[in-house]
């Protein structure tokens, strides 16, 4: 058994950024060559799955962060908490490592971030689209240079 605040005091003395967010909630941010070691570190801890993935576009920083929602169901005092795993990649080389052989529940999230951000997990074993065509081409939808066409759309604007 793990308590939040021993799972702190190891952060910390790691010499990690990590932040409480409420009494349940931790962030920690790491640079993306280090986030499979943490992940290792914390999955030891007791935080045994993924419960989301979600990317975020920084568009006037030209990058991309990644966070990994990492919880409990083995550890009853961790059952409550939600880590926040977070890193990040530039535009220019969208890739991180993926958390696919510590956490086999990154499956899904990561396939979905790939799809939606373009953000490629390396290591991940299976990469193939599920929704957009394989061919898929152009912008990724939830990039905030993606833009929605509007020629022959019908917009009601009742007065």
């Amino acid at each position: 058994m793990t308590s939040l605040n021993d799972l702190i005091k190891e952060i910390q003395a790691s010499k990690i950024q990590a932040k409480m967010e409420s009494q349940n909630r931790l962030s920690i941010t790491v640079e993306k060559e280090k986030l499979r070691e943490i992940a290792t570190m914390l999955k030891s801890k007791g935080l045994d799955h993924v419960v989301s993935v979600t990317g975020m576009d920084y568009m006037e920083e030209s990058k991309f962060e990644v966070v990994y929602h990492l919880s409990s169901y083995s550890d009853k005092d961790l059952t409550s908490v939600i880590v926040a795993l977070r890193t990040s990649t530039k535009y220019e080389d969208p890739r991180i490592p993926s958390l696919y052989p510590i956490y086999e529940s990154a499956w899904t999230g990561e396939r979905e971030t790939y799809e939606t951000l373009g953000i490629f997990f390396e290591g991940h074993p299976d990469m193939r689209r599920m929704f957009l065509p394989e061919d898929f081409e152009g912008v990724y939808p939830l990039r905030k240079s993606f833009k929605i066409k509007l020629e022959g759309v019908f917009v009601d604007k009742s007065v």
